[in-house]
């Protein structure tokens, strides 16, 4: 059977978006194996999964101007083979310094991957199965997301943390083929804009400024650098309205449906990110489980949520995104909600509960919601639209992450994270939940919002 390019650039973008998050969320499982091996405290074990998302956030906005000008496929490829490169590395680090550093390199081309896969959907496919086809992209999400627990508990229990680096190694090559073989064409938007690149410049130190200070603000310096980040994202957002071609167009923000679905989506991944590492920390280190068991139990969420996506997805091609997107939320609190409350002493099925409400929640938000982003704006600048979903999905795991950094250190400070500091554990855990209740409810207002806009959804393809 002949496969057309919609089918081609679809598998693609399943494959990145699959490997991408398994190999991210699979890190989470191996932290305590991999802070063993290097000798970390808490805040070093815990900027494991934070660097590689404050990286992704750095690179994004940027990678949208890039991938227009130059190509989604040729940004495509880029970053795949950056993502391998660091992949390897990461195999063969040798100490805490070396491995944080190819984490980097893999958040770099994470970025392009990101940008680069979702505006290649929503050139490559027929508005009518646009939401379809995202849907099938947040699949390969969510997939990555329940399968890699087990997984890769299970390659941590029996061959060790390396192994979760060995085992993409493979897929991302094959990933590489597909993109130079079956993809013949290419999409430049911007091919006539000049790179800004004093607009990348700012954004970059802006937003590492910002959330490497919002990590440490419990102190003074990083109070100061919060505050710094925050007034040159402000100058940044000045400078990109005056320029002809900006790193990112700003005026899209003036479209409410797109603004309220990417607030949306900030508040979300806030809210939802965290929750795996703390369910991972409270069964290993509160209920004294292993990698391998902790890792059956966490693939609950993932696989809900992979099995409503795509519905949702297909779904929201018919009814407004943003009212699933609502509804979606509003379940995503009940979970919070009752994980704020979870202690040593909360059965194990309660917990389950939480978490079948999480992945029916977030199954149902999230491909209405990346639906409604893309949708809002022209074909020409799905780059961009692709680079704001990216960022609001980064910038919010960075800063879920963050929290958890922040909280844990308020509450444990530089004291390992192990079973006879299960108390002050299961505390940091509850404040957590209750922070991200109160996100997840400001995620809700957003969608609402955007539902009472008036402005419409773009339903035109630019080949």
């Amino acid at each position: 059977m002949k496969l057309d390019l919609e089918t081609y650039v679809v598998a693609v973008s399943f494959i990145t978006s699959f490997f991408a998050v398994f190999l991210s969320n699979g890190v989470i499982i191996g932290v305590p194996a991999i802070a063993q091996d290097f000798a970390m405290n808490n805040v070093i074990q815990n900027w494991v999964p934070t660097i590689l998302f404050l990286v992704v956030a750095v690179f994004t906005v940027p990678a949208g101007q890039i991938s227009g000008k130059f190509g989604v496929k040729k940004s495509l490829l880029a970053g795949v083979t950056v993502f391998l490169i660091g992949s390897i590395g990461a195999c063969l680090s040798f100490s805490t310094e070396s491995f944080l550093i190819f984490r980097m390199v893999q958040g770099a081309g994470m970025a392009f991957l990101n940008v680069s896969a979702m505006a290649m959907v929503v050139h490559a496919v027929k508005p009518q199965n646009r939401g379809k086809a995202l849907g099938f992209t947040v699949t390969g999400v969510y997939l990555a997301t329940s399968l890699s627990p087990v997984i890769c508990g299970f390659l941590v229990h029996n061959l060790g943390w390396r192994a979760i680096f060995y085992s993409v190694i493979p897929f991302l090559v094959l990933c590489i083929v597909l993109i130079l073989f079956k993809i013949p064409g290419e999409w430049k938007t911007y091919e006539k804009d000049k790179i800004d690149k004093i607009g990348s410049i700012l954004y970059g130190i802006g937003i590492l400024a910002f959330i490497y200070g919002f990590t440490t603000l419990t102190t003074t310096s990083g109070l100061i650098l919060t505050i710094l980040g925050l007034i040159i994202l402000i100058g940044f957002g000045a400078y990109e309205l005056r320029q002809k071609s900006p790193v990112f167009n700003m005026n899209l923000f003036k479209n409410a449906k797109f603004t309220s679905s990417n607030i949306a989506a900030l508040c979300s991944y806030i809210a939802i990110m965290v929750v795996t590492t703390i369910l991972n920390y409270h069964f290993q280190y509160v209920k004294g489980w292993d990698a391998q068991m902790s890792g059956l139990i966490l693939i609950i969420t993932p696989i809900i949520m992979a099995i409503m996506a795509p519905n949702a997805g297909k779904l929201s091609d018919r009814i407004h995104p943003q009212k699933l997107a609502a509804t979606g939320m509003a379940i995503a609190t009940v979970a919070l909600l009752i994980l704020t409350f979870l202690t040593k002493d909360t059965p194990v099925y309660m917990v389950v509960v939480a978490m079948i409400l999480q992945g029916i929640g977030m199954g149902l938000f999230s491909s209405p919601n990346m639906n409604a982003i893309m949708s809002s704006v022209p074909p020409k600048d799905a780059p961009t639209a692709s680079a704001s979903q990216a960022t609001m999905r980064t910038i919010g795991q960075t800063m879920s992450l963050g929290l958890l950094t922040l909280v844990f250190a308020w509450v444990m400070g530089n004291l390992k994270l192990a079973p006879q500091y299960a108390g002050m554990i299961v505390h940091s855990s509850q404040i957590i939940c209750g922070i991200c209740t109160v996100a997840c409810v400001l995620a809700i207002f957003a969608s609402l919002v955007g539902i009472r806009s008036k402005d419409e959804f773009n339903t035109k393809r630019q080949d």
